[in-house]
Protein backbone atom coordinates (compact mmCIF):
# COMPACT_ATOMS: atom_id res chain seq x y z
CA UNK A 1 0.00 0.00 0.00
CA UNK A 2 1.08 3.55 -0.76
CA UNK A 3 0.02 6.36 1.01
CA UNK A 4 -0.85 9.19 -1.01
CA UNK A 5 -2.52 13.12 -0.86
CA UNK A 6 -4.70 14.89 -3.44
CA UNK A 7 -1.61 17.63 -3.67
CA UNK A 8 -4.06 20.67 -4.06
CA UNK A 9 -4.71 19.94 -0.53
CA UNK A 10 -1.70 21.56 0.41
CA UNK A 11 -2.72 24.92 -1.41
CA UNK A 12 -1.05 26.09 -4.55
CA UNK A 13 2.87 25.42 -4.34
CA UNK A 14 5.76 25.92 -6.15
CA UNK A 15 6.74 23.82 -9.28
CA UNK A 16 9.90 23.16 -7.60
CA UNK A 17 8.71 23.01 -4.17
CA UNK A 18 5.80 20.31 -4.19
CA UNK A 19 7.45 17.23 -4.18
CA UNK A 20 10.02 18.11 -1.23
CA UNK A 21 6.86 18.92 0.68
CA UNK A 22 4.70 15.68 0.17
CA UNK A 23 8.13 13.91 0.92
CA UNK A 24 8.90 15.67 4.46
CA UNK A 25 5.18 14.56 5.42
CA UNK A 26 5.71 10.96 4.64
CA UNK A 27 3.83 10.87 1.54
CA UNK A 28 4.43 8.10 -1.15
CA UNK A 29 2.28 9.42 -3.83
CA UNK A 30 -0.07 12.11 -5.74
CA UNK A 31 -2.81 13.07 -7.02
CA UNK A 32 -1.91 15.65 -9.30
CA UNK A 33 -4.31 18.11 -10.99
CA UNK A 34 -1.95 20.72 -12.50
CA UNK A 35 -3.93 23.99 -12.28
CA UNK A 36 -4.91 23.44 -8.75
CA UNK A 37 -1.30 22.19 -8.07
CA UNK A 38 1.36 25.09 -8.86
CA UNK A 39 1.17 28.30 -8.65
CA UNK A 40 2.99 29.00 -11.71
CA UNK A 41 -0.10 26.96 -13.78
CA UNK A 42 -3.50 29.02 -13.15
CA UNK A 43 -5.35 26.73 -15.99
CA UNK A 44 -4.24 23.72 -18.65
CA UNK A 45 -3.99 26.26 -21.28
CA UNK A 46 -0.40 27.66 -19.67
CA UNK A 47 0.86 23.88 -19.00
CA UNK A 48 3.98 23.31 -21.47
CA UNK A 49 6.52 20.57 -22.48
CA UNK A 50 9.06 22.13 -19.95
CA UNK A 51 6.98 22.36 -16.93
CA UNK A 52 6.07 18.80 -17.45
CA UNK A 53 9.24 17.79 -17.31
CA UNK A 54 10.49 20.28 -14.70
CA UNK A 55 7.14 18.49 -12.70
CA UNK A 56 8.53 14.75 -13.25
CA UNK A 57 12.31 15.37 -12.54
CA UNK A 58 11.07 16.99 -9.24
CA UNK A 59 9.12 14.35 -8.59
CA UNK A 60 11.57 11.36 -9.34
CA UNK A 61 14.03 13.32 -6.95
CA UNK A 62 11.81 13.65 -4.07
CA UNK A 63 10.69 10.11 -4.64
CA UNK A 64 7.19 10.59 -4.87
CA UNK A 65 5.23 9.18 -7.43
CA UNK A 66 2.76 10.68 -9.60
CA UNK A 67 -0.49 8.08 -9.95
CA UNK A 68 -3.23 9.95 -10.75
CA UNK A 69 -3.05 12.76 -13.34
CA UNK A 70 -6.25 14.43 -12.15
CA UNK A 71 -8.41 15.92 -14.99
CA UNK A 72 -12.36 16.40 -13.32
CA UNK A 73 -13.74 17.64 -16.15
CA UNK A 74 -18.04 17.95 -17.09
CA UNK A 75 -18.35 15.03 -19.32
CA UNK A 76 -22.07 14.68 -19.16
CA UNK A 77 -23.06 18.15 -19.57
CA UNK A 78 -25.85 18.43 -22.54
CA UNK A 79 -24.12 21.79 -23.41
CA UNK A 80 -22.25 21.00 -26.22
CA UNK A 81 -19.39 23.74 -25.92
CA UNK A 82 -18.75 22.55 -22.12
CA UNK A 83 -18.86 18.65 -23.11
CA UNK A 84 -16.08 19.15 -25.81
CA UNK A 85 -13.63 21.46 -23.61
CA UNK A 86 -13.90 18.74 -21.36
CA UNK A 87 -13.00 16.10 -23.87
CA UNK A 88 -10.23 17.78 -24.88
CA UNK A 89 -8.72 18.92 -21.85
CA UNK A 90 -9.00 15.06 -20.86
CA UNK A 91 -7.21 14.20 -24.17
CA UNK A 92 -4.17 16.76 -23.47
CA UNK A 93 -3.43 15.19 -20.22
CA UNK A 94 -3.67 11.12 -21.80
CA UNK A 95 -1.02 13.09 -23.83
CA UNK A 96 0.76 14.36 -21.10
CA UNK A 97 0.52 11.47 -18.49
CA UNK A 98 3.67 9.75 -20.07
CA UNK A 99 5.55 12.77 -20.18
CA UNK A 100 4.92 13.19 -16.14
CA UNK A 101 5.19 9.20 -15.47
CA UNK A 102 1.70 9.42 -14.30
CA UNK A 103 -0.53 6.09 -13.81
CA UNK A 104 -3.64 7.12 -14.75
CA UNK A 105 -5.08 9.90 -15.34
CA UNK A 106 -8.67 10.60 -13.79
CA UNK A 107 -12.29 12.24 -13.63
CA UNK A 108 -15.37 12.28 -12.59
CA UNK A 109 -18.48 12.55 -14.74
CA UNK A 110 -19.51 15.48 -13.56
CA UNK A 111 -19.87 18.79 -11.94
CA UNK A 112 -22.92 19.88 -10.17
CA UNK A 113 -25.34 17.42 -8.11
CA UNK A 114 -28.09 16.36 -10.19
CA UNK A 115 -31.24 14.71 -9.59
CA UNK A 116 -32.54 11.59 -10.54
CA UNK A 117 -34.22 13.42 -13.47
CA UNK A 118 -31.15 15.46 -14.34
CA UNK A 119 -29.10 11.66 -14.42
CA UNK A 120 -31.55 10.43 -16.55
CA UNK A 121 -30.82 13.13 -19.16
CA UNK A 122 -26.89 13.47 -18.97
CA UNK A 123 -26.50 9.86 -19.30
CA UNK A 124 -26.41 9.47 -23.07
CA UNK A 125 -23.85 12.33 -23.59
CA UNK A 126 -21.72 11.23 -20.58
CA UNK A 127 -21.47 7.50 -22.56
CA UNK A 128 -20.56 9.47 -25.70
CA UNK A 129 -17.78 11.68 -23.81
CA UNK A 130 -16.12 8.56 -22.57
CA UNK A 131 -16.72 6.59 -25.43
CA UNK A 132 -14.49 9.38 -27.14
CA UNK A 133 -11.84 9.34 -24.17
CA UNK A 134 -11.48 5.13 -23.93
CA UNK A 135 -10.52 5.38 -27.52
CA UNK A 136 -8.34 8.13 -27.41
CA UNK A 137 -6.29 6.17 -24.24
CA UNK A 138 -6.52 3.18 -26.73
CA UNK A 139 -4.87 5.25 -29.32
CA UNK A 140 -2.15 6.39 -27.10
CA UNK A 141 -1.50 3.38 -25.06
CA UNK A 142 -2.66 4.81 -22.24
CA UNK A 143 -4.78 4.50 -18.95
CA UNK A 144 -7.33 6.52 -18.05
CA UNK A 145 -9.80 5.85 -14.73
CA UNK A 146 -13.56 6.56 -14.13
CA UNK A 147 -14.94 8.04 -10.46
CA UNK A 148 -18.55 7.16 -9.41
CA UNK A 149 -20.41 9.27 -7.31
CA UNK A 150 -24.09 8.83 -6.77
CA UNK A 151 -25.45 12.07 -7.41
CA UNK A 152 -23.67 12.07 -11.25
CA UNK A 153 -24.58 10.41 -14.24
CA UNK A 154 -22.40 7.37 -12.97
CA UNK A 155 -24.16 6.53 -10.17
CA UNK A 156 -24.17 3.75 -8.63
CA UNK A 157 -22.98 -0.30 -9.34
CA UNK A 158 -25.14 -1.51 -11.85
CA UNK A 159 -24.21 1.66 -13.98
CA UNK A 160 -20.52 1.68 -13.30
CA UNK A 161 -20.41 -2.24 -14.69
CA UNK A 162 -22.10 -1.41 -17.57
CA UNK A 163 -20.08 1.09 -18.77
CA UNK A 164 -17.23 -0.72 -18.44
CA UNK A 165 -19.11 -3.99 -20.02
CA UNK A 166 -19.75 -1.28 -22.86
CA UNK A 167 -16.57 0.36 -23.40
CA UNK A 168 -14.92 -3.10 -23.41
CA UNK A 169 -11.34 -1.61 -22.81
CA UNK A 170 -8.62 -2.81 -20.47
CA UNK A 171 -7.07 1.05 -20.54
CA UNK A 172 -10.44 2.11 -18.66
CA UNK A 173 -10.05 1.39 -14.92
CA UNK A 174 -11.61 2.87 -11.63
CA UNK A 175 -10.99 4.91 -8.76
CA UNK A 176 -12.88 3.83 -5.76
CA UNK A 177 -14.38 6.54 -3.52
CA UNK A 178 -16.60 4.94 -1.11
CA UNK A 179 -17.76 8.00 0.79
CA UNK A 180 -18.83 8.87 -2.95
CA UNK A 181 -20.80 5.86 -3.40
CA UNK A 182 -22.49 5.71 0.15
CA UNK A 183 -25.70 7.21 -0.48
CA UNK A 184 -27.14 5.25 2.68
CA UNK A 185 -24.41 5.02 5.34
CA UNK A 186 -27.29 3.02 7.84
CA UNK A 187 -26.92 -0.12 4.99
CA UNK A 188 -24.78 -3.40 6.03
CA UNK A 189 -21.66 -1.68 4.61
CA UNK A 190 -19.34 -4.85 4.56
CA UNK A 191 -22.02 -6.71 2.06
CA UNK A 192 -22.47 -3.65 0.14
CA UNK A 193 -18.51 -2.86 0.13
CA UNK A 194 -18.00 -6.89 -0.82
CA UNK A 195 -20.65 -6.39 -3.98
CA UNK A 196 -18.13 -3.96 -5.43
CA UNK A 197 -15.49 -5.27 -5.23
CA UNK A 198 -16.44 -8.61 -6.34
CA UNK A 199 -17.51 -6.94 -9.27
CA UNK A 200 -15.42 -4.51 -10.12
CA UNK A 201 -12.54 -4.77 -8.04
CA UNK A 202 -10.33 -5.67 -11.20
CA UNK A 203 -10.77 -2.60 -12.12
CA UNK A 204 -9.34 -0.81 -9.28
CA UNK A 205 -6.46 1.78 -9.95
CA UNK A 206 -6.80 3.72 -6.41
CA UNK A 207 -8.78 4.45 -3.96
CA UNK A 208 -9.74 7.53 -2.17
CA UNK A 209 -10.28 7.53 1.91
CA UNK A 210 -12.16 10.15 3.83
CA UNK A 211 -14.71 10.35 5.96
CA UNK A 212 -17.60 11.91 7.08
CA UNK A 213 -20.76 12.50 9.17
CA UNK A 214 -24.19 13.63 8.19
CA UNK A 215 -25.48 17.07 9.41
CA UNK A 216 -28.64 18.06 10.67
CA UNK A 217 -29.94 18.20 6.95
CA UNK A 218 -28.26 15.00 6.10
CA UNK A 219 -25.76 17.12 4.55
CA UNK A 220 -22.28 15.66 4.17
CA UNK A 221 -19.66 16.65 6.87
CA UNK A 222 -16.14 15.55 6.39
CA UNK A 223 -13.92 14.47 9.67
CA UNK A 224 -10.86 12.77 10.37
CA UNK A 225 -10.38 9.25 9.47
CA UNK A 226 -12.13 6.69 11.42
CA UNK A 227 -14.19 9.49 13.33
CA UNK A 228 -17.04 9.34 10.66
CA UNK A 229 -19.76 6.44 9.16
CA UNK A 230 -17.79 4.47 6.64
CA UNK A 231 -16.44 0.95 7.34
CA UNK A 232 -13.21 0.35 5.94
CA UNK A 233 -12.02 -2.93 7.15
CA UNK A 234 -14.01 -5.16 4.59
CA UNK A 235 -12.12 -3.16 1.39
CA UNK A 236 -8.83 -3.00 3.20
CA UNK A 237 -8.60 -6.60 3.51
CA UNK A 238 -9.80 -7.33 0.25
CA UNK A 239 -7.36 -4.94 -1.42
CA UNK A 240 -4.52 -6.41 0.69
CA UNK A 241 -5.44 -9.90 -0.60
CA UNK A 242 -5.93 -8.69 -4.27
CA UNK A 243 -4.28 -5.50 -4.65
CA UNK A 244 -1.23 -5.15 -2.13
CA UNK A 245 0.27 -2.06 -4.28
CA UNK A 246 -2.90 0.12 -4.49
CA UNK A 247 -2.64 3.51 -4.04
CA UNK A 248 -4.37 5.00 -1.31
CA UNK A 249 -5.31 8.76 -1.52
CA UNK A 250 -6.15 10.92 1.57
CA UNK A 251 -8.71 13.43 -0.03
CA UNK A 252 -9.92 16.23 1.91
CA UNK A 253 -6.34 15.79 4.02
CA UNK A 254 -5.90 18.87 6.31
CA UNK A 255 -2.35 19.48 6.74
CA UNK A 256 -2.13 20.22 10.46
CA UNK A 257 -3.26 16.66 10.75
CA UNK A 258 -1.06 15.52 8.23
CA UNK A 259 0.80 13.07 10.36
CA UNK A 260 -1.75 11.39 12.55
CA UNK A 261 -3.88 11.06 9.17
CA UNK A 262 -1.19 9.25 7.65
CA UNK A 263 -0.52 7.10 10.37
CA UNK A 264 -4.14 5.97 10.48
CA UNK A 265 -4.20 4.80 7.20
CA UNK A 266 -1.09 2.14 8.30
CA UNK A 267 -2.76 1.49 11.13
CA UNK A 268 -5.69 0.65 9.62
CA UNK A 269 -3.66 -0.97 6.95
CA UNK A 270 -1.45 -3.04 9.57
CA UNK A 271 -4.83 -4.30 11.40
CA UNK A 272 -6.97 -5.62 8.92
Amino acid sequence: MFTAARTHDYGRQPVDGLAGLLRSEGIDAAQLVLPKAFTEISSYGEVTPGLLERIRRNFDAAGVRIHILGCYMDLGNPDPDVRKNAVDTFKKCLAWKKILGASIVGTETAYPRLSREEKKVWYPYMMDSIARLVEEAERLDTDMALEPVYWHPLEDLDTTAAVFDKMNSSHLKMIFDPANVLEHPEIDQDAYWKEWLDTLGDRIEAVHMKDFVEGPQKEYCPVLLGEGVIRYDTIIRWLKEHKPDIVIVREELDPSHASEELAYMRRLWERC
